[in-house]
């Protein structure tokens, strides 16, 4: 079981000091996909780095006016191209005479799905292209990309050195596992993410929806535990005469909202691709959500 972390004491629109050096700022954007909204991050004083400033809201931009009046922006960060998290970015960057760095949407593709809530901002661009170990940084305040592909192939976080943080986007949730949307998630990406960020032994991670994890070791772990108990799952389906990802769905994810089992195929689909290259698993034509499937 991963043990979640579901309780949050928040109001939309406030500032709330999380850290020494983190303050908090969650977006009107509640739903399935984003829990209770985009939490915005500011790190440091005077000087500072916003993270993630979330969907392009009116209100939600003024309250990051108000929470930053007086201050100078001088990094806004992003993690990945969802619509729940790069939108505000230039608008914000604009207003403060910031740049925007992070690494830019991949290109459409004809297979990629629409169908998920959160949706992709496909022009997404920033001012500075980031790599693995790029360090920016204010009057106390350091922070490090560690690029993460696996949720989405530019999905980037980024490591507090002060405090022995990690700002973790959609890579890793307190309160949810994280959706896998091929092409352009990759589960094979996602496995070598975890334990990229797992080695780091972080103190706490801040993901972009929801509270902190504490105790960030056994929490990946179990993460981890649960992606390799779902391929045990989706195996002992195809042994049982489950041959199509629809018809493994409904009975994988019973105790998930249904609101959320396209997200689940597509996460399904993630694992058989990844199985596929491995050759435990054998398919009539390319791996997608309508192919037939069979143990090697």
């Amino acid at each position: 079981m991963i043990p979640f972390v579901r309780e949050l004491a928040f109001e939309y629109g406030r500032c709330d000091q999380v850290s020494p050096l983190i303050r908090r700022v969650i977006a009107r954007n509640p739903g399935p996909f984003t829990y209770t909204g985009t939490g915005v991050y500011i790190v440091g004083q005077g000087e500072v780095a916003v993270i993630d400033p979330g969907p392009d809201l009116p209100e939600h931009l003024e309250a990051l006016r108000a929470a930053l009046a007086g201050e100078t922006v001088t990094h806004v960060l992003v993690t990945h191209h969802h619509l729940d998290h790069s939108p505000l970015a230039h608008p914000l960057a604009r207003l403060f005479g910031a740049k925007v760095h992070g690494l830019p949407a991949p290109a459409p593709r004809a297979s990629d799905s629409p169908a998920l809530e959160e949706g992709a901002d496909d022009r997404f661009r920033p001012d500075i292209e980031l790599a693995d170990g790029d360090v920016v940084s204010g009057p106390g305040w350091t922070l490090e990309a560690v690029t993460t592909p696996g949720h989405t192939s530019n999905h980037v976080c980024f490591a507090l050195r002060e405090e022995n943080a990690l700002f973790c986007g959609d890579h890793i949730m307190g309160w949810s596992t994280t959706v896998i949307t091929p092409p352009d998630g990759d589960m094979g990406d996602y496995f070598a993410s975890l334990a990229k960020v797992r080695a780091r032994t972080f103190d706490t991670l801040w993901p972009t929806h929801g509270a902190p994890v504490r105790e960030v070791g056994p929490f990946i772990d179990a993460y981890v535990a649960h992606r390799r108990a779902r391929e045990a799952q989706i195996l002992d389906a195809l042994g049982a005469g489950l041959t199509t990802i629809k018809a493994m769905v409904p009975s994988l994810y019973a105790a998930v909202d249904p609101r959320l089992h396209p997200a689940a195929a597509h996460s399904v689909l993630a694992h058989m691709i990844q199985l596929t290259r491995e050759g435990r698993v054998a398919c009539e034509g390319p791996p997608g959500l309508d192919a037939t499937y069979r143990l090697a």
